[in-house]
Protein backbone atom coordinates (compact mmCIF):
# COMPACT_ATOMS: atom_id res chain seq x y z
CA UNK A 1 0.00 0.00 0.00
CA UNK A 2 1.50 3.74 -0.67
CA UNK A 3 1.65 5.38 2.27
CA UNK A 4 4.23 8.08 1.25
CA UNK A 5 2.70 11.47 2.19
CA UNK A 6 -0.76 9.78 3.34
CA UNK A 7 -2.51 11.22 6.42
CA UNK A 8 -2.86 7.76 8.81
CA UNK A 9 -6.64 7.33 10.29
CA UNK A 10 -6.40 4.40 12.17
CA UNK A 11 -3.48 2.37 13.57
CA UNK A 12 -4.16 -0.86 15.32
CA UNK A 13 -1.14 -3.02 16.60
CA UNK A 14 -1.60 -6.99 17.65
CA UNK A 15 -5.60 -6.18 18.82
CA UNK A 16 -8.11 -9.06 19.84
CA UNK A 17 -11.21 -9.95 21.22
CA UNK A 18 -11.17 -13.13 24.25
CA UNK A 19 -14.69 -13.95 25.08
CA UNK A 20 -16.47 -16.73 26.79
CA UNK A 21 -13.05 -18.56 27.18
CA UNK A 22 -12.20 -18.35 22.93
CA UNK A 23 -10.41 -15.62 20.99
CA UNK A 24 -12.67 -13.66 18.42
CA UNK A 25 -9.74 -12.53 16.43
CA UNK A 26 -6.29 -12.39 17.10
CA UNK A 27 -3.13 -10.08 17.04
CA UNK A 28 -4.61 -8.48 13.80
CA UNK A 29 -2.52 -5.13 13.19
CA UNK A 30 -3.14 -2.95 10.06
CA UNK A 31 -3.46 1.18 9.28
CA UNK A 32 -5.85 2.96 7.20
CA UNK A 33 -4.51 6.31 5.59
CA UNK A 34 -7.09 8.78 4.07
CA UNK A 35 -7.78 8.22 0.18
CA UNK A 36 -6.65 4.08 0.07
CA UNK A 37 -9.14 1.52 0.61
CA UNK A 38 -8.35 -1.75 3.02
CA UNK A 39 -10.44 -4.96 2.46
CA UNK A 40 -11.08 -7.62 5.17
CA UNK A 41 -11.94 -10.54 3.54
CA UNK A 42 -11.75 -14.11 5.18
CA UNK A 43 -14.71 -17.02 5.12
CA UNK A 44 -18.07 -16.65 8.04
CA UNK A 45 -17.06 -16.41 11.65
CA UNK A 46 -13.43 -15.12 10.40
CA UNK A 47 -12.91 -11.89 12.58
CA UNK A 48 -13.89 -9.75 10.24
CA UNK A 49 -16.72 -7.90 11.59
CA UNK A 50 -14.97 -7.85 14.72
CA UNK A 51 -12.03 -6.30 13.61
CA UNK A 52 -14.20 -3.75 11.96
CA UNK A 53 -15.63 -2.84 15.26
CA UNK A 54 -12.30 -3.12 16.79
CA UNK A 55 -11.71 -0.13 14.50
CA UNK A 56 -14.60 1.66 15.35
CA UNK A 57 -14.08 1.79 18.77
CA UNK A 58 -17.17 -0.61 19.69
CA UNK A 59 -15.32 -2.79 22.00
CA UNK A 60 -13.79 -1.09 24.74
CA UNK A 61 -11.71 -4.50 26.48
CA UNK A 62 -9.21 -5.57 23.85
CA UNK A 63 -5.72 -6.36 23.57
CA UNK A 64 -3.51 -4.81 21.95
CA UNK A 65 -3.52 -0.95 20.74
CA UNK A 66 -6.11 1.15 18.78
CA UNK A 67 -4.94 5.18 17.96
CA UNK A 68 -7.51 6.82 16.14
CA UNK A 69 -6.67 9.99 14.47
CA UNK A 70 -9.73 11.00 13.04
CA UNK A 71 -13.40 11.44 14.81
CA UNK A 72 -14.91 11.64 11.43
CA UNK A 73 -16.25 8.07 10.79
CA UNK A 74 -19.18 6.52 9.51
CA UNK A 75 -20.45 3.31 9.39
CA UNK A 76 -22.61 0.96 7.31
CA UNK A 77 -23.18 -1.78 8.96
CA UNK A 78 -24.18 -5.27 7.79
CA UNK A 79 -27.61 -5.43 8.98
CA UNK A 80 -30.08 -2.31 9.50
CA UNK A 81 -32.57 -2.33 12.04
CA UNK A 82 -35.70 -0.52 10.59
CA UNK A 83 -39.42 -1.40 11.00
CA UNK A 84 -40.30 -2.06 7.29
CA UNK A 85 -43.60 -1.27 8.52
CA UNK A 86 -43.03 2.40 8.62
CA UNK A 87 -43.50 3.94 5.32
CA UNK A 88 -40.70 6.37 5.67
CA UNK A 89 -38.71 8.19 2.55
CA UNK A 90 -35.31 8.08 1.42
CA UNK A 91 -35.25 11.74 2.72
CA UNK A 92 -36.44 11.19 5.66
CA UNK A 93 -34.12 8.17 6.49
CA UNK A 94 -31.17 10.10 5.15
CA UNK A 95 -31.93 12.63 8.37
CA UNK A 96 -33.28 9.79 10.66
CA UNK A 97 -30.68 9.92 13.19
CA UNK A 98 -28.24 13.14 12.07
CA UNK A 99 -29.20 17.20 10.88
CA UNK A 100 -28.32 17.40 7.30
CA UNK A 101 -28.48 20.38 5.29
CA UNK A 102 -30.60 20.71 2.09
CA UNK A 103 -27.22 20.69 -0.26
CA UNK A 104 -25.68 18.16 1.61
CA UNK A 105 -28.58 15.60 0.99
CA UNK A 106 -28.25 16.34 -2.51
CA UNK A 107 -24.56 15.75 -2.83
CA UNK A 108 -24.56 13.01 -1.18
CA UNK A 109 -27.26 11.17 -2.88
CA UNK A 110 -26.37 12.47 -6.46
CA UNK A 111 -22.74 10.75 -5.56
CA UNK A 112 -24.07 8.10 -5.16
CA UNK A 113 -26.44 7.72 -8.23
CA UNK A 114 -29.27 7.62 -5.83
CA UNK A 115 -30.92 11.34 -6.26
CA UNK A 116 -33.81 10.27 -8.29
CA UNK A 117 -34.87 7.94 -5.17
CA UNK A 118 -35.31 10.85 -2.59
CA UNK A 119 -39.34 10.89 -2.22
CA UNK A 120 -39.41 6.63 -3.04
CA UNK A 121 -40.03 4.83 -0.20
CA UNK A 122 -37.32 2.54 1.72
CA UNK A 123 -39.63 -0.32 1.30
CA UNK A 124 -40.15 -0.14 -2.68
CA UNK A 125 -36.12 0.44 -3.20
CA UNK A 126 -34.30 -2.66 -4.92
CA UNK A 127 -31.17 -3.98 -2.79
CA UNK A 128 -29.13 -2.11 -5.32
CA UNK A 129 -30.63 1.11 -4.72
CA UNK A 130 -31.03 0.57 -0.50
CA UNK A 131 -27.33 -0.43 -0.54
CA UNK A 132 -26.76 2.94 -2.65
CA UNK A 133 -29.14 4.92 -0.13
CA UNK A 134 -27.32 3.76 2.92
CA UNK A 135 -24.27 4.63 1.33
CA UNK A 136 -25.44 8.49 1.00
CA UNK A 137 -26.44 8.31 4.53
CA UNK A 138 -22.98 7.43 5.58
CA UNK A 139 -21.27 10.40 3.46
CA UNK A 140 -23.13 13.02 3.69
CA UNK A 141 -21.30 14.63 6.66
CA UNK A 142 -17.80 13.80 4.22
CA UNK A 143 -16.05 11.23 7.02
CA UNK A 144 -12.77 10.68 6.85
CA UNK A 145 -12.93 6.98 7.42
CA UNK A 146 -15.99 5.23 6.01
CA UNK A 147 -16.58 1.63 7.20
CA UNK A 148 -18.51 -0.81 5.56
CA UNK A 149 -19.24 -4.05 6.09
CA UNK A 150 -20.60 -6.50 3.30
CA UNK A 151 -21.96 -3.61 1.62
CA UNK A 152 -23.01 -5.41 -1.45
CA UNK A 153 -25.90 -7.52 0.62
CA UNK A 154 -29.06 -8.85 -1.50
CA UNK A 155 -27.30 -7.30 -4.71
CA UNK A 156 -26.96 -9.16 -7.69
CA UNK A 157 -23.38 -9.89 -9.54
CA UNK A 158 -23.57 -6.63 -11.93
CA UNK A 159 -24.51 -4.81 -8.94
CA UNK A 160 -22.01 -5.89 -7.40
CA UNK A 161 -19.54 -4.75 -9.62
CA UNK A 162 -21.29 -1.26 -10.11
CA UNK A 163 -21.32 -0.80 -6.65
CA UNK A 164 -17.94 -1.68 -5.73
CA UNK A 165 -17.08 0.80 -8.47
CA UNK A 166 -18.83 3.29 -6.73
CA UNK A 167 -17.25 2.63 -3.48
CA UNK A 168 -14.02 3.43 -5.07
CA UNK A 169 -15.28 6.65 -6.64
CA UNK A 170 -15.98 7.58 -3.12
CA UNK A 171 -12.91 7.46 -2.12
CA UNK A 172 -11.53 9.19 -4.37
CA UNK A 173 -13.86 12.17 -4.65
CA UNK A 174 -14.44 12.55 -0.64
CA UNK A 175 -10.60 11.70 -0.15
CA UNK A 176 -12.01 9.75 2.51
CA UNK A 177 -10.32 6.23 4.07
CA UNK A 178 -12.75 3.15 3.62
CA UNK A 179 -12.25 -0.20 5.37
CA UNK A 180 -14.28 -3.02 3.31
CA UNK A 181 -15.50 -5.71 4.52
CA UNK A 182 -16.27 -8.67 2.10
CA UNK A 183 -15.92 -12.47 1.59
CA UNK A 184 -15.13 -12.63 -2.14
CA UNK A 185 -11.71 -11.36 -3.76
CA UNK A 186 -12.34 -11.41 -6.58
CA UNK A 187 -15.12 -8.57 -6.38
CA UNK A 188 -13.10 -6.08 -4.27
CA UNK A 189 -9.72 -6.79 -6.84
CA UNK A 190 -10.11 -3.64 -9.15
CA UNK A 191 -11.10 -0.97 -6.15
CA UNK A 192 -8.95 -1.89 -3.16
CA UNK A 193 -5.31 -0.77 -2.56
CA UNK A 194 -4.55 -3.38 0.02
CA UNK A 195 -5.82 -6.88 1.10
CA UNK A 196 -6.14 -8.10 4.61
CA UNK A 197 -6.76 -12.00 4.50
CA UNK A 198 -8.42 -13.14 8.23
CA UNK A 199 -8.92 -16.38 9.69
CA UNK A 200 -9.19 -15.77 13.16
CA UNK A 201 -5.88 -13.94 12.68
CA UNK A 202 -4.30 -12.57 9.70
CA UNK A 203 -3.40 -15.27 7.12
CA UNK A 204 -1.92 -12.86 4.45
CA UNK A 205 -1.87 -9.38 3.28
CA UNK A 206 -0.87 -7.11 0.86
CA UNK A 207 -1.70 -6.05 -2.62
CA UNK A 208 -4.99 -8.30 -4.21
CA UNK A 209 -2.98 -9.69 -6.74
CA UNK A 210 -0.10 -11.45 -3.71
CA UNK A 211 -2.95 -12.30 -1.74
CA UNK A 212 -4.70 -14.12 -4.49
CA UNK A 213 -1.24 -15.96 -5.41
CA UNK A 214 -0.52 -16.40 -0.82
CA UNK A 215 -0.62 -19.91 -0.59
CA UNK A 216 -2.41 -19.54 2.79
CA UNK A 217 -4.90 -17.80 1.03
CA UNK A 218 -5.41 -20.22 -1.41
CA UNK A 219 -5.37 -23.02 1.29
CA UNK A 220 -8.14 -21.32 3.18
CA UNK A 221 -10.46 -20.63 -0.09
CA UNK A 222 -9.74 -23.96 -2.22
CA UNK A 223 -10.87 -23.90 -5.50
CA UNK A 224 -12.29 -21.04 -5.75
CA UNK A 225 -8.95 -19.41 -5.03
CA UNK A 226 -7.83 -20.81 -8.11
CA UNK A 227 -10.17 -19.20 -10.30
CA UNK A 228 -9.69 -15.42 -8.78
CA UNK A 229 -7.40 -14.23 -11.32
CA UNK A 230 -8.33 -15.63 -14.40
CA UNK A 231 -11.65 -14.06 -13.59
CA UNK A 232 -10.44 -10.71 -12.48
CA UNK A 233 -7.75 -10.94 -15.69
CA UNK A 234 -10.96 -11.60 -17.94
CA UNK A 235 -13.12 -9.18 -16.16
CA UNK A 236 -10.40 -6.13 -16.61
CA UNK A 237 -10.74 -5.39 -19.55
CA UNK A 238 -14.18 -3.45 -18.65
CA UNK A 239 -15.61 -1.24 -16.46
CA UNK A 240 -19.20 -1.41 -15.02
CA UNK A 241 -20.97 1.90 -15.02
CA UNK A 242 -23.37 2.84 -11.75
CA UNK A 243 -26.54 1.53 -13.52
CA UNK A 244 -25.24 -1.73 -14.11
CA UNK A 245 -23.99 -1.35 -17.89
CA UNK A 246 -20.76 -2.72 -18.91
CA UNK A 247 -18.19 0.06 -20.78
CA UNK A 248 -15.20 -1.56 -22.62
CA UNK A 249 -12.11 -0.85 -21.56
CA UNK A 250 -10.34 1.42 -24.37
CA UNK A 251 -6.06 1.09 -24.06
Amino acid sequence: MNTQKKEILVKIKNAGIFKNNKWLVKDVSLEIYKGNIVSLIGPNGSGKTTTAKIVLGIYQDIHGSVQRFTKKISYVPQKILIDWSLPIRVIDFMVLTQKLENNEIEEALKLTGAEHLKNNSLTKLSGGELQRVLLARAIAKKPDLLVLDEPVQGVDFSGEAALYELIKKISESLKCGILLISHDLHMVMSSTDFVICLNGHICCSGTPISVAQNKEYQKLFGDHASQVLSLYKHNHDHDHSTDGSIKKKIN
